[in-house]
């Protein structure tokens, strides 16, 4: 089996409809961005949102998720509308659940999960990206195996399918473990081979561009180093990281790369198997955290990546946050509250320039500081081992 993950064709257009389940202890407009969220991942992976709602438990339901009074109302629905498909905004379905209620309402039943790896799975262009997706694909699926086998001999195409592929699934834990473990190996080759290359980079100044999905980043690493990556008005355009020289004034230069961007309740498989592109936050000297400043969720999208960041041991690194797509709000006064709100951010546009003097200028004063950083660290070195050669 090679590294493609696009083995099943899509099924395009499929009808869906979407389910969050908010808990006693949840907070209402938590689980309503979520969802509204869920529907635009669906949208990206090709299918048609024919409705939405929201069932509140006090538990979920074993064998059901969501209990019999409301499976009824959800079967009669799905047999008047045509639906094809039913997504749980839930990370984490049991097979016996998703047996149990595709054997109900007949129809196909994912979660969350299974729509952003799908999702990856139609992104991934390059070697390296179609590698981690795929190992985030086997690694969910493979404690998933016991009781999927009647799911899986039903899989035809569709969200949620794209990836491994029937033939893949059917076989046993072992053969699909020596595939994990063989996959694992081409990435640390990729993640060494990534160490040299910074290696060599070593003196350069280096940021990363992060920020919540279709944010703007490629756009804005396009206008900044006068480039041509692939920019698209959709969820995860890129995965790949793309690093580019950009020449702040006639003395300074950076190196910034572009990182694949972040979604609330991103799946843990997927955020282990893409380690090795994500390391490039890790070395990174600065960080230009960029905010889609039209989004109706600021504080979510902000609050979203700075726990990746987090995560990943990088929310204390220097730090410039910019809120694009200024070019697309109406009132001025939008602008102002964001800054009132956020002060010490810089706004702009990265698709028609605006801003982007203000921006170099605060990449700028990063780069000196850490010029200046490096100098003191090698005067130290210097130092010290005068005073052991004494």
């Amino acid at each position: 089996m090679d590294a493609s993950v696009n083995r099943i064709l899509p099924v395009m257009d499929e009808r869906a409809y979407l389910i969050g389940v908010r808990m006693a202890d949840h907070d209402i407009a938590d689980t309503e961005d979520s969802l509204r969220e869920l529907s635009f991942l669906v949208l990206t992976a090709g299918g048609i949102v024919v409705d939405r709602t929201i069932v509140r438990r006090n538990a979920i339901d074993a064998s059901t998720i969501i209990g019999k009074g409301h499976l009824e109302t959800l079967k009669k629905f799905i047999a008047e509308n045509s639906v094809k498909l039913v997504v749980f905004d839930l990370n984490m379905i049991r097979p016996a659940q998703i047996r149990n209620l595709e054997d109900f309402l007949k129809c196909r039943v994912i979660g969350r999960t299974e729509v952003i790896l799908d999702i990856f799975a139609k992104r991934a262009k390059s070697a390296e990206s179609k590698i981690q997706v795929e190992l985030a694909q086997l690694k969910y699926l493979l404690p998933r195996l016991k009781g999927l086998g009647e799911a899986l001999s039903r899989l035809g195409g569709g969200i949620g399918t794209r990836g491994p592929g029937e033939k893949m699934l059917e076989t046993d834990r072992r053969h699909i473990q020596r595939k994990i473990n063989t996959l694992n190996g081409k990435l640390k080759k990729i993640s060494k081979h990534r160490s040299l290359t910074r290696r060599s980079r070593e003196g350069e100044i280096r940021g990363a561009i992060v920020g919540y999905t279709n944010a703007g980043k490629s756009t804005l690493l396009n206008n900044l180093a006068k480039d041509d990556l692939f920019v698209e008005n959709r969820l995860f355009a890129t995965l790949d990281a793309y690093t580019r020289s950009v020449y702040l004034d006639e003395t300074r230069r950076v190196l910034l790369t572009d990182t694949v961007g972040f979604i609330r309740n991103l799946p843990a498989n997927l955020v282990e198997s893409f380690k090795s592109t994500l390391e490039e936050i890790s070395n990174a000297h600065f960080i230009i955290h960029v905010v889609d400043i039209h989004s109706r969720h600021i504080g979510t999208d902000i609050d979203t990546v700075e726990k990746e960041l987090h995560s990943l041991g990088c929310l204390n690194k220097p730090s410039i946050l910019f809120f694009n797509k200024s070019d697309v709000l109406q009132h001025a006064d939008q602008i102002e509250a964001v800054i009132h709100r956020y002060p010490g951010a810089l706004t702009g546009s990265a698709l028609t320039g605006d801003g982007m003097n203000e921006l170099k200028k605060a990449v700028s004063m990063l780069h000196d500081d850490e010029k200046l950083r490096q100098l003191r660290h090698e005067e130290s070195i210097r130092a010290n081992s005068h005073l052991y050669a004494d």
